[in-house]
């Protein structure tokens, strides 16, 4: 049972920012360190982007775990009231994400989502650090520089790697 009245609970949860969010400027002030320059929620590309580099034709989705549904995640867990409509909303952003996450890549956008368990400070550094890497990869990649492959390079796995998984137990 809700420990808060129904109104408590409301203003609450609409205190809850979309933008400017504490994980989405710890990405944002590391990119700015490294040198890479973004553009903040472009009203033009699917789903507003929290972070868009074009240099890179890169996009950058910083989710919180409960609002986007992070699978395996001790973060994702379903309120205890209300249970049914709070299933489908996470159920409603998981679909919208997938959707605008398809549609970007049709035009030519990559995407990458960082969630707010990975920028933890058990796994910040080596997320940011992974982002860094892919997005240079991505950047000679794009731009068909041929580079030779260091030890180095094989050992830093990508952020956008499906087999890099940050489980917290």
């Amino acid at each position: 049972m809700d420990k808060l009245t129904k109104e408590q609970r409301h203003r609450c949860m609409s205190a809850i920012r979309g933008k400017n969010t504490k994980p989405e400027i710890v990405v944002r002030k590391f990119l700015f360190g490294r040198g890479f320059r973004y553009r903040l929620n472009h009203p033009r590309l699917p789903g507003h982007p929290d972070i868009v580099l074009r240099k890179y034709r890169t996009v950058i989705f910083v989710n919180g775990c409960f609002w986007h549904g992070h699978d395996n995640c001790k973060y994702y867990r379903l309120p205890k009231t209300n249970v049914d409509f709070w299933r489908k909303k996470v159920e409603r952003n998981k679909k919208r994400d997938v959707e605008e996450q398809r549609q970007l890549a049709a035009m030519g956008w990559h995407c990458i989502t960082i969630w707010e368990c990975q920028l933890k400070p058990k796994f910040c550094a080596q997320t940011l650090e992974s982002l860094a890497f892919t997005l240079n990869h991505i950047f000679l990649e794009d731009r068909k520089i041929k580079t030779y492959n260091t030890s180095e390079d094989e050992d830093m796995p990508m952020a956008a790697e499906p087999e890099v998984e940050y489980t917290n137990g």
